[in-house]
């Protein structure tokens, strides 16, 4: 397929340069990406979980898969100018993996030229395929196809431009997407590419509409079931997508950049080490709580300004940093804590811990079966558990490894309370603390903090609703 683009100048009459780019919906309509995600999804059925395909009988089939997707990806390049290094790199890829036997699968010279960081423009789109894993979705490395689009509204670009830089951070929405998207993976990280080694990681990509999305409808359901009066503001973010999403994205920057930042005791990679997954919990809630301390900051720096003093993008800012308070906390105490399974949910557990610090400290009330929250007083009291958990990462610079998930432990379980079998609670024997790290992990039971009898009764209610956000995007 040949595509072509002309302009003709009309004679004494000046020259207007119309954007002819197709937009996502127009390219996912196109037979060349049909063809792509039909092949790349029939390929996936002869891979195992390491990617490759070990049954000779079945390489003759996946030959042509494979190059049927290579004459896909070249016919499609062209509509991506931003990914035309890329785009080349990996049909030579598909092609040495096939030459090779279709043996495990190696592309790590495509993904280092994968940089969609250098074209954050509010609406670029991206055509992406790798063998990878999807986080929260597909745990095997399986070909996966997905088009997506760049969430980069100009506030968000005035944000990062100034005091929350965060260059490999990028926001996204789905265009279309293989099986392994139609799951709760909402993120696109480097990471779950097969490849041969680890290379410097300079880009990360995160599903806002697919974030906003979930988020509007299980909100509104636990709204409903636990007749929780919303503010105005907040039930227009439950209403309108766009603002959702772009709400998600400033969140996301601010969440994004604090893993690297603040007085940290260990590692800030600490995902990749094994530990209590309580200490995890406090982690992305640490951040999350950034998130939410800075939004209230920059609502009263901004909002004590005369509303014509500010810029347009300041006014948007000014907007969105309300929204991202309702975000974290409702995401946190409604989504996040009934989404998953209740084995080692550190997400889970960071939205029990929000829920109960503000039920404590008399600002969330459930009584007479509704739920009530004083939002006057909500932005002090979440900034004080922030700050509980900013104090426990500043003395345990100071503290041995174990000392630090001792005091972890403490600060957690005096808000949510721990099941009465945990060895934990009662005390680890001296010969666990005197051994291997490995000792106190496999102490920590699959569900050491289980769900109060609020959650148990909310979770009944909202099974099918959380369930029914696998695949969602910001289309539905």
């Amino acid at each position: 397929m040949t595509i072509e683009r002309t302009s003709q100048a009309i004679i004494g009459e000046p020259e207007v340069v119309e954007d002819t780019r197709l937009s996502g919906e127009e390219i996912a309509a196109m037979p060349a990406w049909q063809r792509l995600k039909t092949v790349a999804t029939s390929l996936r059925a002869h891979q195992v979980k390491d990617g490759s395909i070990p049954v000779a009988d079945a390489h003759g089939a996946a030959r042509q898969h494979v190059s049927d997707i290579v004459a896909s990806v070249r016919e499609l390049a062209p509509l991506f100018p931003s990914d035309s290094a890329y785009l080349a790199a990996i049909a030579t890829d598909f092609e040495r993996w096939a030459d090779g036997g279709f043996g495990v699968p190696d592309f790590f010279d495509s993904l280092i030229e994968f940089q969609p960081q250098l074209s954050r423009r509010d609406g670029e789109l991206h055509l992406v395929v790798f063998p990878m894993y999807t986080q929260n979705g597909s745990t095997d490395r399986l070909v996966e196809a997905v088009i997506v689009e760049v969430v980069w509204p100009e506030f968000v670009g005035a944000l990062e431009a100034g005091e929350y830089s965060n260059a490999l951070f990028v926001p996204i929405r789905f265009v279309d997407f293989t099986p392994g998207y139609d799951t709760n993976s909402a993120v696109l990280f480097p990471e779950t590419v097969a490849m041969r080694q680890i290379p410097t990681f300079t880009w990360g990509a995160i599903f806002a509409d697919r974030e906003a999305a979930r988020f509007r409808r299980v909100v509104r359901k636990a709204a409903e079931i636990t007749k929780l009066d919303l503010p105005e503001d907040a039930l227009e973010l439950l209403e309108d997508q766009q603002l959702a999403e772009e709400t998600f994205v400033m969140w996301d920057l601010i969440h994004d950049r604090t893993h690297m930042r603040g007085d940290l005791p260990f590692d800030p990679f600490m995902i990749k080490q094994r530990m209590p997954f309580f200490l995890y919990s406090l982690e992305e809630l640490r951040c999350d709580l950034t998130a939410f301390r800075e939004s209230v900051r920059l609502e009263k720096e901004l909002g004590a300004r005369e509303a014509g003093d500010l810029s347009e993008a300041e006014a948007e800012t000014l907007r969105h940093a309300k929204l991202v308070q309702y975000a974290v906390i409702f995401d946190r105490i409604f989504r996040f804590t009934l989404t998953g399974s209740r084995v080692r949910n550190y997400d889970g557990l960071g939205g029990q811990l929000l829920f109960a610090w503000l039920h404590q400290h008399r600002v969330l009330h459930w009584t007479d079966t509704s739920l009530a929250i004083d939002w006057d007083e909500v932005p002090g009291v979440v900034v004080q558990l922030g700050d509980a958990i900013d104090e426990l990462y500043w003395r345990s610079i100071d503290r041995p490894k174990v000392a630090h998930w001792l005091a972890a432990y403490e600060l957690v379980s005096s808000v949510v309370e721990p099941h009465p079998a945990s060895a934990w609670k009662r005390g680890l024997p001296d010969e666990v603390l005197l051994g291997a790290p490995k000792g106190m992990t496999d102490a920590v039971l699959d569900d050491e903090f289980p769900l109060s009898m609020f959650y148990e009764a909310l979770s009944k209610k909202m099974g099918d609703v959380i369930a029914s956000t696998s695949g969602i995007t910001g289309r539905g």
